[in-house]
């Protein structure tokens, strides 16, 4: 079973986008998608890329250095099938969002 970890407050991840952060020695990234909260690894796994500064598209997250594109919701490249980041379980408690690791 995963340790919740407070990640960050809701407040601070609009809809549409993304947040990269450190937790537990890991590089994650949290979404915003629609009011539901994703986490994945941080790292392209094209060249190691910054998922969480890629621009976020309903579900899906562009690399802003090479534009692999990855489903924020399952961790699955779209740019290349064979691909998968790692996905984290977010749970909303009260403002804060906590990551499951």
């Amino acid at each position: 079973m995963p340790n919740f970890v407070k990640a960050a407050g809701a407040g601070e991840i609009q809809p549409g986008s993304g947040k990269t952060l450190s937790l537990e020695g890991r590089s994650l990234a949290l979404f915003n998608v629609d009011g539901k909260y994703y986490c994945t690894d941080n790292t392209c796994l094209h060249r190691g890329g910054p998922l969480g500064e890629g621009l976020i598209e309903g579900a899906t997250v562009t690399c802003p250095w090479h534009g692999w594109q990855y489903d924020v919701s399952t961790g699955r490249c779209k740019t290349n099938p064979a691909a998968q980041i790692s996905t984290y379980e977010v749970r909303v408690q009260g403002d804060d969002l906590l990551v499951g690791i």
